[in-house]
């Protein structure tokens, strides 16, 4: 193969024309870079958070920018509407090939002692149920289009829990389960299931960690790549798992944390 060919090849690979993605949480963040990464390669895309003016603000830009996007608000902490975004994606697009499971809660940083029922069960719908019974509702979809890919964003404090972060910490190690097991039962189906597990990344959500100057070096004094990463250090590995690229990938944690973890 000349080497036109194999670029073109090679760029084939992430390609996106046709796909329909769905994206929770994807108003601001990692979500927003995503969202505006898989438009730029062809991908459809579902702009998903809580608020339809911020869903709807971003797929006007993304469409400004040549790209093709819909807004759709859903709050990940009802099934009903769950339901009604899987539904709507389907009769926007025609069916669901990506699935980004991102939106997350953390309403609680500070020892685990201080943590009470309530903000466990936020917690822990937020980032495991919400994604679990998403996944299940674009299963079918999926299927039936020959398979898809569903990436979980997880995170670092499912491998190594930090003060502060304790039961965040036991949500995205049970995310990091449900990735393996989605991946196993469904990959005869077609269907990828991986995780990326982010480190500290400057965005709104983590702005806990470093607002404060003793937190932040807490963090980063430790990292090999002695910074936080920038969300377009994550979306660039979304794409991948989301494309042919990725084909035979499955059940995998992908980490992009600055070698945090090492």
């Amino acid at each position: 193969m000349n080497t036109q060919a194999s670029a073109t090849a090679e760029k084939a690979m992430f390609d996106l024309t046709g796909k329909v993605a769905v994206i929770t949480g994807a108003s601001k963040g990692i979500g927003e870079d995503m969202a505006r990464v898989f438009a730029r390669f062809g991908a459809k895309v579902i702009v998903s958070s809580r608020k339809q003016d911020a869903c709807d603000a971003l797929a006007d830009d993304i469409k400004a920018q040549g790209g093709e996007a819909t807004g759709i608000a859903a709050h990940v902490g009802d099934m009903e509407q769950l339901q009604q975004l899987v539904d709507k994606s389907i009769a926007t697009y025609g069916g669901i090939d990506i699935l980004v499971n991102n939106a997350a809660s953390n309403p609680v940083f500070g020892p685990s002692l201080d943590c009470d029922g309530a903000a466990f069960d936020k917690i822990m719908q937020a980032n495991v149920k919400a994604p679990f019974e998403l996944s299940k509702l674009c299963y079918p979809s999926m299927k039936a289009r020959g398979g898809g890919s569903i990436i979980m964003i997880s995170s670092i404090a499912g491998h190594t829990p930090d003060p502060g972060l304790g039961m965040y910490s036991v949500s995205k190690a049970s995310l990091n389960m449900l990735t393996k097991v989605l991946a196993k039962e469904w990959g005869p189906d077609g269907i990828r299931v991986n995780a990326i597990c982010p480190g500290l990344i400057k965005t709104k959500f983590s702005q806990a960690l470093w607002q404060d100057e003793k937190i932040l070096s807490h963090f980063t004094k430790r990292i090999p790549i002695a910074r936080m990463g920038t969300t377009d250090e994550i979306s660039p590995l979304a794409l991948f798992l989301a494309s042919d690229a990725s084909s035979y990938s499955t059940g995998s944690l992908f980490y992009a944390d600055g070698g945090t973890v090492i």
